[in-house]
């Protein structure tokens, strides 16, 4: 059709598919289908509730809910929202951390990984890395301390061995400490990679 022979009522139509067409494109007249909201409170029904009064169900793979969380929300065309999870945080969770040792330890040698730990970011933290003992280490003894975020709210119990043959147990305490116990003789060395994932809460 050209120009000359459209009718006012041919016009009307173009510029209501064009207004259509314009809201289709544009976040802010069509509305957005998910958003970032932070974590108010924590629901006991499998809900979270967000600083704004948004409640939302939670997915089954978001397991640790907490207040403070920043979380992704989508909203359904019916108005239901579900909390999808929490987004990565702007530290360094997630990525190998150096342990912080006890006067007298220290990394076992290069062949070795360099003690450490990660938050896993499901609730759960891990070990890794060879500690070397001071000499003559008998009995409980502390290799090193964890952060408050990587410590466990129970004791962790782990079988390690502390030098060639002679086996013990990894206490990681509620403290953050992270001990060798329960060996006779001497100990060498701590094995902390025996700690893959520990709950903590």
């Amino acid at each position: 059709m050209s120009s000359s022979s459209a009718t006012p009522a041919d016009l009307a139509d173009a510029l209501r598919w064009q207004a259509v067409q314009a809201s289709a494109t544009t976040p802010s007249v069509r509305g957005a289908d998910w958003r970032l909201a932070t974590v108010a409170t924590v629901g006991t029904d499998g809900t979270v509730t967000t600083g704004d009064g948004i409640t939302a169900r939670r997915m089954d793979s978001y397991l640790t809910p907490a207040v403070g969380d920043q979380v992704v929300l989508t909203v359904s065309g019916s108005g239901n929202w579900l909390a999808l999870g929490r987004t990565a945080p702007a530290t360094t969770a997630g990525t190998w951390q150096t342990l912080s040792l006890n006067t007298g330890w220290s990394p076992f040698s290069a062949t070795y990984y360099t003690p450490a730990y990660r938050i896993n970011g499901d609730g759960t933290a891990s070990l890794s890395g060879l500690a070397r003992a001071p000499a003559s280490t008998t009995g409980v003894a502390t290799v090193g301390t964890l952060p408050a975020a990587a410590a466990p709210a129970k004791r962790a119990r782990h079988v390690t061995e502390v030098a060639s043959g002679v086996f013990g147990v990894l206490d990681i305490n509620s403290d953050g400490t992270v001990q060798i116990t329960d060996y006779t003789g001497t100990a060498s060395w701590a094995a902390l990679d025996v700690a893959t994932r520990y709950r903590l809460t």
